[in-house]
């Protein structure tokens, strides 16, 4: 098996491999990313205090430590943020590895220009995660904790606010690969940014319900979601754009004038 990962390669654009050359070359790539999630569990699990503590943070300093109730629940613990800070540690990895796969249906000139939008990718999710840790988490967590404080003796539960928290940073890091998205998209011809510009008002209306339905739970984390949002369809109509260029040659002076004309903001 270790023989056949060494010699995994790239199908080349347009070479005729037979279906069990495509099997192959995806159970490699499948095994790759096991293997690459396994050793980041590794290191997440020997470094899991820090990470925990890490996730202590953006909880209020009047509150205690999160508690558990449980025997087993501090190591089930462990396990879960471990496997979750493995998935972020390898995101590079399996974005690659997702790419590596599915590359070949692109000639080579898309090849070429897809490189630096993969680089991208990976850092517009750990972008997103630096966005949910320091600008969704504090309001979110200082509103849902302070709501009827009076009321309640007010106890976190370890399981449900470390689950929470992942919730949220996943989630912030997977809206912020919506430029990405639109790339892929637009490079296979199912996007185009006129079509974008055309449906903002729908897209509009499509981020709202995007940032109500993420966990939070409070307006203000609501609103930083939504902008958020905002500003990466904006960018993402610049992403499709572009890669129109790269397949024309050039862009249609009506789709950029139209792309940066201030009118287009008060159509809204």
């Amino acid at each position: 098996m270790l023989a056949g990962l060494r010699g995994t390669r790239r199908i080349e654009h347009q070479e005729e491999v037979p279906i069990t050359d495509h099997l192959e070359e995806l159970r490699n790539r499948i095994i790759i990313s096991v293997v690459a999630l396994g050793v980041g569990f590794a290191i997440c699990f020997w470094q899991h205090e820090l990470i925990i503590e890490f996730l202590n943070r953006p909880l209020p300093p009047e509150l205690p430590k999160p508690i558990v109730l449980g025997v087993a629940e501090p190591f089930t613990i462990s396990l879960k943020v471990a496997l979750a800070g493995a998935v972020v540690l390898t995101i590079p990895v399996l974005i690659y590895q997702l790419y590596a796969y599915v590359m070949p249906a692109f000639d080579p000139e898309h090849d070429r220009r897809t490189w630096p939008y993969l680089a991208g990718a990976s850092g517009l999710f750990f972008a997103g995660l630096a966005f949910g840790y320091f600008l969704v988490l504090p309001p979110a967590l200082g509103f849902l904790v302070g709501y009827d404080s009076g009321l309640y003796n007010r106890q976190i539960d370890a399981g449900n606010y470390y689950g929470f928290v992942v919730q949220i940073l996943i989630a912030c890091g997977v809206i912020f690969q919506l430029p990405s998205g639109v790339f892929v998209l637009t490079t296979v011809g199912l996007m185009r940014a006129k079509w974008m510009r055309k449906n903002r008002r729908y897209a509009i209306f499509i981020l709202t319900v995007i940032a109500a339905a993420l966990p939070g739970g409070d307006v203000i984390s609501m609103m930083i979601i939504f902008v958020a949002l905002l500003v990466l369809y904006e960018l993402s109509i610049y992403v499709a754009v572009f890669v129109e260029r790269g397949k024309r040659g050039e862009v249609d002076p009506e789709a950029t004038t139209d792309l940066v004309d201030v009118a287009d903001v008060e159509d809204v």
